[in-house]
């Protein structure tokens, strides 16, 4: 079978495509940088098709020449909202609708996308409460607003129109290359990785990171199924504040640098405590332990610095 993987080329599109490609799928990757991920061994099923996911016609050659049994979408932008709106909106907003409209007319099997943890918004509007995808949305964000529109979107369209589209709400995906979005968590380990010192806003704030490829393998899950039970998915993750992954860290690597600016930041902490249990029972998913997640990245951080392994 097909996929057709949009944003393939990004953080977690590389990955996915790794996944999908190593099951046997033929891939094609539509994006709007190149490719620069390779797949030894693999490439006969792979093609690239450069595209802008805002621009309808683009979404519309891709989905055509392709002609995917499946679509991931995977093209969006976290961060800086508030600073590119208009940007911002078109990429989150008007390409996602870009990509139902496209497998809508295409009469593609099944769709699956990115929507987020951040539509739930703070912890502080559910108390001490296991937040689950039926619960209510709180989001206030420009980014947060964009994926609650996204699932109201997708919504329409399988109602409308009968389409199997299925949304996964990352947490915060973790990452040795992770450079967009909440990265107080990334730099964490990634600096100290480097030998380099860290200061970082919150002390106390929590988090919910999930591993880079733990979300690329819910990604493929999700969309190989033959059917879902479920039209919306929350990854979840590991709940920690960011002062334990400092000393998680500092485990690893005794001389880590790592200073905060203000010692609070609980109060303003995102939905830390996300209900997962249909995602990882339906999928039959184990995510790898933390703690082994941040050795693995400080490790490939290191080796490619050439500095010693942990």
């Amino acid at each position: 079978m097909t996929t057709l993987v949009i944003g393939g080329a990004g953080f977690i599109g590389t990955r996915v495509i790794r996944r999908l490609l190593e099951r046997g799928e033929d891939v094609v990757c539509m994006d709007i940088g190149s490719l620069r991920t390779s797949y030894p061994g693999m490439e006969d099923r792979l093609s690239y098709v450069r595209g802008d996911v805002t621009q309808f016609e683009d979404v519309l050659r891709a989905t055509i020449e392709a002609r995917p049994d499946r679509v991931i979408n995977l093209s969006y932008i976290v961060g800086g909202g508030e600073v590119e709106p208009r940007k911002n909106l078109m990429i989150n907003v008007v390409g996602m609708d870009n990509c139902f409209e496209a497998a809508r007319l295409c009469g593609v099997g099944k769709v699956v996308y990115a929507s987020s943890l951040a539509t739930t918004g703070d912890q502080s509007h559910f108390g001490d409460k296991t937040v689950n995808e039926d619960d209510p949305v709180h989001g206030v964000t420009q980014y947060a607003r964009h994926k609650q529109f996204n699932e109201f979107q997708a919504e329409l369209y399988r109602s409308n129109y009968g389409i199997d589209i299925v949304g996964v709400r990352p947490a915060n995906v973790t990452g040795p290359d992770k450079a967009r979005g909440s990265v107080d968590h990334v730099q964490c380990i990634t600096l100290p990785a480097r030998g380099l010192p860290v200061t970082l806003p919150f002390k106390t704030r929590m988090r919910t990171p999930i591993y880079v490829e733990d979300i690329s393998e819910v990604f493929v899950r999700v969309t190989m199924a033959a059917s879902t039970q479920h039209k919306l998915y929350n990854s979840g993750g590991t709940p920690i504040s960011i002062s334990d992954i400092a000393d998680m860290v500092r485990g690893y690597l005794p001389d880590a640098q790592i200073s905060f600016e203000d010692d609070g930041g609980f109060e303003q902490s995102s939905n830390y405590l996300i209900d997962n249990s249909r995602l990882l029972s339906e999928f039959e998913l184990e995510y790898k332990p933390y703690p082994e997640t941040v050795r693995e990245i400080i490790n490939t951080i290191r080796a490619e610095e050439g500095l010693p392994l942990v």
